[in-house]
Parts: C-alpha cells; structure tokens; sequence
C-alpha cells in the first residue's frame, strides 16, 4: 500500500473510530426524574415480558429537549405536554404516540427530623419562606418556573433574593437531604422518592400547580412497536401502582 495513503487511512480512523451497530434489542427511554423511578421499580418486568432492554436517561426536560433537537437519538420521551408538542412539529415525535402519562403537585421538602412549618395557607407559607434560612427550586423545569413566577406573584422576590438557590439538575431534594439547604420546592413526587427528605406538605390549593408528565415515540426509532408498547406499559395497572406510591396522580384520574 502506497505510504500516503495508509496514513491518510490511519487518521482518518483516529479521527472518526468505527462506531458499534446499535443493539436492536435496547429502547432507549429520555424522561424526567418522575417518570424513571417509575421505571426503575417496574421496568425489569417490562424486560422480560418483551426481552428488550430498557436504557433510561434522565435529567430536566428541556435539556432531554436541546439534545434532540441537536440530534440525539432516542425511542421514547417524556417530558411536558409542551414540550412533546414542539417535537411533534419539528417531526421528531410520532403525533399519535403522544400519551399524558401522570402529573405531580408542587410540595415543601425539609431534611429528614427537621421540624415541618405550617404551610396550610399563602399566608403561613409565605411565612416560612421570608423565616427561611435558605430555599431550593430548579432553574429550569416545569416546577422551577412555576415557583420563581408564584414568589414574584407573592412579592417576595427581592426578600428572598440571597436565600433562593436554583440549581441546574434535578437535585433540589438532594441538596435538602445534604443539609445545604432548609427547604426544597419541587414536585412531590421526587420528595417521595429522595432518601433523608420528608414531605412538609403540598402547596396550599389556592397556589398548586401541576407538572403534568406526557410520553411520545420518536419518528427515528429504530423499534417503534415495541417503544409504543413502552408507553402502554407506563399506563398499565404495575405502573399506576407505583405512580400512586411516589405520590403522583395517574392521568385515568384526571383527564377526561
């Protein structure tokens, strides 16, 4: 072989390393936190009734989103209803796999033993954040951006201001748990599921939002069946239970 071109050849293959055949047999699933603990007590049943892998990823819906958007492969997403709605348009989701899957209020996490305030209406809960040493919510997220609105809405923005951390992943309740801060505002459900935190409570009524949890099957996937059959098993009576137990509302309770 001529010199020139073996090592033209040669890095070329440094460059660009032969990539392995994706394994047919794997469901590659992109979901919020809510929705992978979920799989995560059930999706071994799943594996064994279909024999397909389940290969799950998670963080903040919008980051799952940008990934996609900037090509990232997957089979099923969950994310917000709004969120699977801009994918549908862009041709990214099958339409008519769209699926409200479950929706989880917004609570009040403390570490575990910490003394729980009244939060029964806006004006306690009000209390207990302007007496709060520090408070958590996500910088992005469906809950993040409903509890930076509802303490501007309160006019409690600048007294908070040095108090509020936002981080960037989904560990508000982990943070709550360490000790590194006094109160998390997160969805239930992921108070439910985080060791060394406890529910202080829900929201008052007058103030509770909802992040709502809707599944869709990627135009590109490789086994679209079966990613289909995915989301049909995240409705089924194995996954409701689990959802109940985390402290989520399955959709057969509130869509009509």
């Amino acid at each position: 072989m001529n010199i020139s071109l073996f090592i033209t050849l040669w890095l070329w293959l440094i460059a660009f390393p032969p990539q392995p055949a994706c394994d047919p047999s794997t469901i590659k699933v992109m979901t919020t936190r809510a929705i992978s603990t979920v799989l995560n007590a059930t999706g071994r049943e799943f594996e064994k009734t279909t024999g397909y892998k389940l290969t799950i990823t998670t963080d903040i819906a919008i980051r799952m989103v940008r990934q996609i958007q900037a090509g990232e492969a997957f089979d099923v997403l969950v994310a917000s209803p709004e969120q699977i709605d801009t994918l549908i348009k862009q041709g990214k989701i099958i339409a008519q796999t769209k699926t409200i899957l479950a929706r989880s209020g917004i609570g009040v996490a403390v570490r575990t033993g910490a003394e729980k305030p009244d939060i029964s209406s806006i004006e306690t809960f009000k209390n207990t954040l302007v007496n709060a040493k520090s408070i958590a919510y996500l910088k992005e997220g469906q809950s993040g951006i409903y509890v930076d609105g509802l303490i501007k809405k309160l006019g409690l923005s600048e007294t908070l201001k040095s108090k509020i951390v936002r981080p960037d992943k989904d560990i508000v309740s982990e943070l709550v748990a360490k000790g590194e801060v006094e109160f998390g505002l997160v969805v239930i459900t992921q108070i439910q599921t985080t060791p060394g935190v406890e529910l202080v409570g829900p929201l008052p009524p007058e103030i509770q939002s909802f992040a709502v949890f809707v599944a869709g099957v990627s135009t590109n996937s490789k086994a679209p069946a079966v990613s289909k059959e995915v989301i049909k098993f995240l409705t089924g009576p194995q996954s409701v239970r689990v959802m109940k137990l985390q402290g989520m509302e399955p959709a057969t309770e509130f869509v009509q």
